[in-house]
């Protein structure tokens, strides 16, 4: 008799829910509706507090479920290193995230936040994930779908600590190897930076039909950004956040045309550079942002801010916050990066637009443009992060790439000092062998600046295989592999070494600390270059995010390769210096002869480099211990050696041909 009352409480529970309003169906909730829809249903509930609340992004350090639910909050972010806590694990991620998630979704609409991060060569902020080669070291590879498979693994691994959100990738051309973030670009070509821009399917999916809308395939996926818009490597002699001097018709040339095929490629948000263009800061230049972003290249998702990116708009920063508010907002900038002073942005913006300083029409579009992101990532069906995703972080199929984009990146600029002798491939099996130089066996210089923390570290600052490491699991285990970072004279003549393998460059650095007006490797590199390389056959291993002054040690040196920052999998280095793998590598950008030459690129009147842009040797795979070379280095040094290999195909064929008439 109980049991048969529970249908009927059921019923009037629900129509007691429904009489007080509580279980009204909501549009925007309903995801069967369609997108722009549930777009208009949701503004249609919206204050104006809700409305500038979703605009407003802050560091996670702020995010507390209190904050967000308060000011409605519509994003957080982790600056550069900021973390829960150091090494903190996948799981500790994720509940981060969502109880910040828990404080937006508390709100009367609960509208859920999106979480941001700097996942720029891998999820580099986070302990224990791999770490990619910057992106100047995937631009030697030449290989997009390398780069989408990369874009893939990233976002997994991003996902398995709850986050939905990436502010990468940097489209930036860097025409002059002094910026501080050259690395971060792919080559000084717009014509690869524009092929690399495949890396945005990798990280969001394959967009449907129609294309150019923001587009986030699933829950293994996140949403990207493309960024600095625009001109951020064409910056006055290389100066961080200065000046790009440039025509109307230079800069679609040079620094458009990707941004153009990322939008294409559906890319979900645009970050405004803090470089100004022909003299206008770009946070507050409304005709490249509203004008032409917007409007001629029809970019849909939302535009973010750089970090404190409106502050900057005033000189000395921060001097009128009000007018750079109205200047950012007003230039089309949707979503702000606030990070610390959300009260005073949301203040400010409040009296703004009710003092109709800025139109209610642009709140408008900055919030529909956020909403449709989220709509359209499916943030507001699955809002929570999935912890089944927490064992990909770091995982050996990643690393496996990694290693694999390692040794793709790797560029041989020399291979013996006399064409007919090459030194590589290296023999595995030989007495004794020197590796020395600081990059050798350290985790942090290879892995560079944007690694754990902002500016990178040295040391074993996370989990990966140094060079070092990569050569002895490498060598034949009768070899003898003696590391000394900065051998004297003394201690090598002490030794019978067959050969030395020496591994230097730049120490790490970000943004404008690494700004460099000589870009000459800090001593004792050279030092250790010219007393080893002096006194044995010596490879030289370039570590560095961009060229550096090497042409007063190329003489010394038999073999000179550029390792780029290949990150966490050092072993991919030693895999081609031994010929398990061949170079392939090509020069993403000119490497100089001297500063002076500066700003030097291909197509220059003035051009003439050390080694021109697309220069990169080739060498064949070393299955044995101590096999012939298959070609000189006379042979590769255009860098593609598949005429000689058509040659050889032909004269085989000849010969076979001739032996079969002689026993007829």
């Amino acid at each position: 008799m109980e049991g048969s009352k529970a249908p009927w409480l059921l019923i009037l529970l629900f129509l007691s829910l429904v009489f007080n309003g509580q279980a009204e169906y909501m549009v925007y909730k309903d995801p069967m509706q369609p997108l722009e829809k549930r777009i208009d249903d949701l503004m249609g509930r919206m204050t104006l507090a809700e409305k500038i609340g979703q605009m407003t992004q802050i560091e996670r350090a702020n995010a507390t479920a209190d904050v967000m639910k308060k000011y409605f909050i519509g994003s957080a972010l982790s600056g550069g290193g900021s973390v829960p806590f150091p090494q903190a694990s996948a799981k500790v991620w994720v509940n981060m995230v969502n109880e910040i998630q828990k404080g937006a979704l508390s709100t009367r609409l609960g509208i859920p936040m999106i979480y941001g991060i700097d996942a720029i060569h891998g999820h580099n902020n986070v302990y224990n994930a791999t770490i990619f080669p910057h992106n100047i070291g995937l631009g030697a590879t030449r290989d997009p779908e390398l780069v989408r498979k990369i874009g893939a693994a990233t976002a997994l691994e991003v996902r398995a600590t709850g986050i939905p959100y990436t502010f990468a990738p940097c489209l930036a051309v860097c025409r002059d190897p002094r910026w501080g973030r050259c690395y971060e670009s792919f080559s000084e070509d717009p014509s690869i930076v524009k092929e690399m821009t495949e890396i945005i399917h990798g990280l969001q999916g394959e967009p449907p039909s129609p294309k150019g809308v923001p587009y986030v395939s699933g829950k293994d996926k996140v949403a990207a950004c493309a960024k600095h818009y625009v001109g951020d490597g064409g910056t006055h002699n290389g100066i961080n956040e200065n000046n790009t001097i440039i025509s109307f018709h230079d800069l679609l040339r040079i620094h458009m045309s990707a941004y153009n095929d990322a939008i294409i490629k559906g890319v979900s948000t645009v970050m405004v550079s803090y470089s100004s263009l022909n003299g206008e800061k770009m946070h507050a230049n409304q005709y490249m942002i509203s004008e032409f972003l917007k409007g001629t290249l029809h970019f849909k998702g939302f535009v973010i801010s750089d970090w404190q990116g409106i502050d900057k708009i005033t000189t000395p920063i921060g001097a009128n916050y009000t007018y750079s508010v109205q200047a950012g907002i007003n230039a089309g900038i949707d979503m702000v990066m606030v990070p610390y002073n959300y009260t005073d942005f949301i203040n400010n913006l409040t009296s703004l637009v009710e003092t109709k300083v800025i139109p209610m029409s642009r709140i408008d579009d900055a919030v529909r443009r956020i909403l449709r992101v989220k709509f359209s990532m499916g943030l507001f069906e699955n809002p929570m992060a999935d912890p089944s995703f927490v064992d990909q972080l770091g995982k050996k199929e990643h690393r496996d790439l990694a290693r694999e984009a390692v040794r793709k990146s790797l560029v041989l600029l020399k291979n013996g000092k006399n064409q007919s002798e090459p030194m590589l491939p290296l023999p595995k099996k030989t007495s004794k062998i020197l590796v020395a130089g600081a990059h050798a066996d350290n985790l942090g210089y290879q892995c560079g600046g944007w690694t754990i923390t902002w500016q990178g570290d040295s040391g074993n600052t996370t989990v990966g295989t140094t060079i070092l490491d990569g050569i002895k699991s490498t060598v034949d285990p009768t070899t003898s592999v003696i590391y000394s970072e900065n051998p004297d004279t003394s201690f090598i003549k002490s030794h019978n070494f067959s050969y030395a393998i020496v591994v230097v460059g730049e120490t790490p650095y970000a943004e404008t600390n690494g700004d460099s007006l000589n870009l000459t490797i800090a001593e004792p590199g050279p030092s250790i270059i010219l007393n080893v390389c002096g006194a044995m056959k010596c490879v030289v291993v370039i570590v560095s995010g961009r060229p550096v002054v090497i042409e007063p040690y190329v003489a010394s040196i038999d073999a000179l390769v550029a390792a780029w920052l290949p990150g966490t999998e050092g072993q991919g280095v030693s895999d081609v210096l031994f010929g398990d793998h061949g170079f392939t590598g090509r020069l993403p950008r000119t490497w100089f002869k001297s500063v002076d030459q500066l700003p030097m690129n291909v197509g220059d009147p003035h051009y003439d480099p050390l080694f021109p842009f697309n220069f990169g040797l080739t060498t064949g795979t070393k299955p044995g211990p101590e096999p012939k070379p298959s070609f000189s280095a006379a042979d590769l040094r255009s860098g593609d050696h598949s005429m000689m290999t058509l040659f050889i195909s032909v004269l085989v064929a000849f010969l076979l041909c001739k032996a079969s008439d002689l026993l007829h």
